[in-house]
């Protein structure tokens, strides 16, 4: 434990104690490492040592070591980071750095996961769609509509956001349904672009996205290591814009107005669409995440979570139901919001005592 000097005279090198978790997808445990460490290193140039002397096996994912392709991504003493921007120096000299892959996603071995579950909802996520009256050249946009959606375009990519989001750290169920914050300010940075031609970007975070899952604790925006503010400049204006959409009472009479009470027969709420969405619930309606298909045996599986057998509308307006009422109930919902993964109480780096690594099949192996 603690430290060891070691090296040339006048150059001292210490040995620092690292915790680096070995596996692959079947299983395993963290194992202890003595790596010398010199001033000026970060946390991936140590790996890189370690690879070098004692674990030339030891996988780890990496590429420009500059903080810009977001490759090695991994959880130092339990907060997600970049290896290559975590400073040796910020750590105590007699402090045991713990190492381990992401938890959110599958491990591929040692420090390496499947991030492939983020691909693929950047392709369900539809692309910018110009508009159909202009050329190419012949874009022009305000400054200030360019700046507001440049800073999402910062993203890097290192996923470090998806893997804290605790809807999918601690409940891999909810994947099929949510995309995470970082396709959530995909979303945003489409829907301000004042040149997108779609005008569904609200309602597809809503129901495809699952951005009603997300209960803004900021974990995402606290490990962005662009300093990108993901909930404050993205997340929540998208939400703004969602309730705006769908509960804003002028919005509502407007769309009753227009609609006399009636609902659109559309390629989403058609039964005759080859496309349709509908639902397993009886009766066949289109319902929404929770309150919204007045069908009891679905809003029963809504309250006891996400009710995978629902297929989900893309709404064209606010939803009533046969009497022509707005339910609430999403605005109303009696469910607790889930904590943030980092309490108040938590000071960081966590004691190496306090860690555990969570394998994705382990409770599979245990029954």
């Amino acid at each position: 434990m603690g430290t060891e000097t070691s090296g040339a005279p006048g150059k001292p090198a210490a040995k620092r104690q690292f915790r680096i978790w070995r596996g692959d997808a079947e299983g395993g445990d963290l194992q202890d490492y003595m790596v010398e460490v010199n001033e000026g290193e970060v946390v991936l140039d140590v790996i890189h040592r370690l690879q070098a002397t004692d674990a030339p096996d030891l996988a780890c994912r990496w590429n420009c070591k500059a903080g810009k392709c977001g490759s090695c991504s991994m959880e130092i003493n339990g907060m997600p980071k970049l290896g290559c921007m975590t400073r040796m120096s910020t750590f105590e000299e007699n402090e045991t750095i713990t190492v381990t892959p992401l938890r959110t996603f599958p491990v591929i071995r040692d420090l390496v996961t499947d991030v492939s579950f983020n691909y693929e909802k950047a392709r369900e996520t539809p692309a910018f769609a110009p508009p159909t009256d202009l050329a190419p050249g012949d874009y022009r946009m305000q400054q200030v509509d360019v700046e507001r959606s440049q800073e999402f375009r910062k993203c890097i990519e290192c996923f470090l956001c998806q893997t804290v989001c605790h809807v999918i750290r601690d409940h891999d169920e909810n994947k099929q349904a949510f995309s995470g914050p970082r396709y959530f300010i995909r979303a945003a940075e489409l829907d301000m672009h004042p040149l997108d031609a779609r005008t569904d970007r609200k309602d597809y975070a809503q129901t495809e996205q699952g951005l009603g899952f997300c209960n803004i604790t900021k974990c995402c925006t606290e490990v962005c290591p662009e300093h990108i503010k993901i909930t404050d400049n993205g997340i929540i204006p998208m939400k703004e814009r969602v309730v705006d959409r769908r509960y804003d009472p002028l919005v509502w009479l407007g769309s009753k107005i227009f609609r006399r009470g009636q609902v659109p027969q559309t390629s989403v709420t058609s039964e005759h669409s080859p496309g349709a969405v509908r639902s397993s619930a009886a009766g066949g309606g289109v319902h929404s995440h929770a309150g919204g298909s007045h069908d009891a045996q679905a809003e029963v599986q809504a309250q006891q979570g996400v009710n995978w057998h629902r297929e989900v509308p893309h709404p064209t307006a606010p939803a009533v139901d046969a009497s022509g009422k707005l339910p609430l109930t999403e605005l109303t919902f009696d469910r607790a919001a889930a904590p943030s993964p980092f309490g108040d109480d938590v000071t960081f780096p966590l004691p190496p005592e306090h860690l555990n690594f969570a394998h994705p099949t382990q409770d599979e192996r245990n029954h």
